[in-house]
């Protein structure tokens, strides 16, 4: 077995998101994604009639990366999303902020939190 490589898929259990805000449309949340990132180019996710935006809280100490790796659990600062049951490449803003929106919908991971997102109404 030497010099073989082994692979593996382990998902996370859990995601714990801190604070989550509903915007009314797409474009209120491309607004906010827009000038959250100084105006500097963003995108946004989508999946399962969700689109969405997150913040993940940095695995820089010892208590949280032993959380991510022993108990497979990720921590979402913030998390902003609106409803969008179409997927669209991108969403333009009247003004004219474009920003991209990358289809997730094949993450099982994002499945399950735009459920949670879509159940939050």
């Amino acid at each position: 077995m030497k010099g073989e490589s082994v692979i593996r898929y382990e998902p996370f259990k859990e995601v714990a998101i801190m604070e989550c805000n509903r915007f009314p449309t797409p474009d209120d949340l491309a607004r906010f994604a827009s000038i959250a990132t100084g105006g500097k180019p963003t995108g946004i996710y989508w999946a399962g009639g969700v689109a969405f935006v997150y913040y993940p809280v940095p695995v820089a100490t010892e208590v949280a990366a032993k959380s991510l790796i022993e108990e497979k659990r990720v921590y979402w600062a913030f998390v902003s999303y609106a409803l969008m049951p179409e997927y669209h490449p991108k969403i333009e803003t009247k003004e004219k902020f474009i920003v991209p929106v990358i289809d997730m919908s094949t993450s099982p991971l994002f499945q399950k939190v735009t459920q949670w997102l879509r159940e939050r109404r």
